[in-house]
């Protein structure tokens, strides 16, 4: 790098990363800053899709974009590594295989599975985390129904999938999986009837922030095609067999476990010295870390306050690309001297997939869907990301809404 220029060094291909490196490409000018972006895989994928891949739906390198394919390299350096440390008062970020300076710093490195202390839980549960782990549980579950076909394993708790947690991946999950289950009994010649799928939420209902009606509606259609939710039963152990529930300490064996109950802040955050608060760093209005002028923290990395709910900013995709878009809009305004924006999300509805052509969820000013309207909804959605990083040709490439 040029020591003339100030130097951006993004951490992260997520959404957030992504998206703040995309902009960065379009609104600086060359001779304005150097732009850096670090990231453990050349490959940046669809972290919302990850369920469907999870659930074998969905092929992996479908929800898999080639960075080198989307960013401008000539205006964006790539570096394929893993970040180990950040050293904020030297500015500079520590690799697996070297180092690299900055002058301004973004800070999207994802998340990592929480597991609320559940005893068990890291030790024996699968997780949705990233390609390689989904494509796992895909493989995992298939496994489980070759070994009963084939009469290697006639324990009928080995076709049960466990899933924890009934948040948006948790309920998106079962939905592929109620899909999914009958394809896999189809060519394994497997009674459907002997496989549960089987969904454990502490919260006394499923899907939080969606209306009664809309969560009514989401269970029944999950209920109709095979889904058993034990909703209030608190997960008190995870076994190498299954969960222990409640306080009577239930045993619900599985051979496929999948914990899917929340999510945290790269550990690589806190360790390196940011104050985490619940799992993420509470920043500013502006995007930027308390204390530290130069250095932004986005996406699953932060809380972002809502002045008028005095609550966080929901964290999820749609946040994530909205946060970059204010990132990179104020380090432009930094380089320029101009004054910075205040994050403010603009609330645009959630649909939650329910497996096949099902869907549930609301779209701008609250108007409810549900079936395949929403579903198309939700193609459309996705199908937009994949414009705003990718184009039209990332569209055709690997998007869900059929032209032709």
């Amino acid at each position: 790098m040029s020591k003339s220029k100030p130097k951006i060094l993004v951490l992260g291909a997520g959404y957030a990363g992504m998206m703040t490196a995309k902009r960065l490409s379009q609104q600086l000018k060359p001779e304005e800053a150097e732009i850096a972006l670090v990231n453990k895989h050349n490959y940046h994928y669809l972290t919302t899709w990850l369920h469907e891949v999870a659930a074998g739906t969905e092929e992996p390198n479908k929800s898999r974009v080639m960075i080198s394919d989307v960013l401008n390299t000539k205006r964006v350096q790539l570096h394929y590594d893993t970040v180990v440390e950040i050293k904020k008062d030297e500015q500079r970020v520590v690799l697996e295989n070297g180092e690299l300076s900055y002058d301004y710093l973004v800070v999207a490195l994802g998340f990592e599975t929480a597991t609320f202390g559940i005893p068990g839980i890291k030790e024996h549960a699968l997780k949705i985390e990233n390609i390689n782990s989904s494509r796992y549980i895909r493989d995992h579950i298939e496994y489980q129904f070759a070994r009963y076909s084939s009469g290697v394993d006639r324990n009928e708790d080995s076709l049960n999938i466990l899933v924890g947690g009934a948040g948006f991946t948790g309920i998106e999950f079962v939905g592929e999986l109620a899909k999914r289950v009958p394809e896999l009994c189809k060519e394994y010649n497997i009674d459907r009837e002997k496989v549960r799928i089987i969904n454990v939420e502490a919260a006394p209902t499923v899907l939080p922030g969606f209306s009664e009606d809309l969560v009514e509606y989401a269970k029944k259609s999950l209920e109709d095609r095979g889904v058993e939710f034990r909703i209030g039963t608190k997960i008190q152990e995870c076994t190498e067999k299954g969960f222990i529930v409640g306080d009577d300490r239930e045993e619900i064996n599985a051979g496929t476990v999948v914990w899917t109950g929340g999510v945290q802040a790269n550990s690589i955050v806190g360790e390196s010295g940011f104050e985490i608060f619940k799992g993420k760093v509470n920043v500013n209005e502006d995007l930027r870390a308390p204390g530290y002028e130069n250095i932004f923290v986005i996406g699953d990395c932060s809380w972002v306050m809502d002045k008028e709910s005095d609550k966080p900013f929901a964290v999820n995709a749609q946040s994530a690309i909205q946060e970059a878009d204010t990132c990179a809009s104020n380090l432009t305004a930094l380089l320029r001297k101009e004054p910075l924006q205040s994050f403010q999300f603009d609330y645009k509805g959630t649909v939650a997939s329910l497996g096949g052509s099902d869907a549930m969820g609301t779209v701008l000013d609250d108007k409810k869907l549900y079936g395949m309207s929403a579903k198309a909804m939700k193609n459309v959605i996705d199908d937009r990301y994949l414009f705003l990083v990718g184009g039209p040709k990332l569209v055709l490439k690997k998007g869900k809404v059929r032209f032709f």
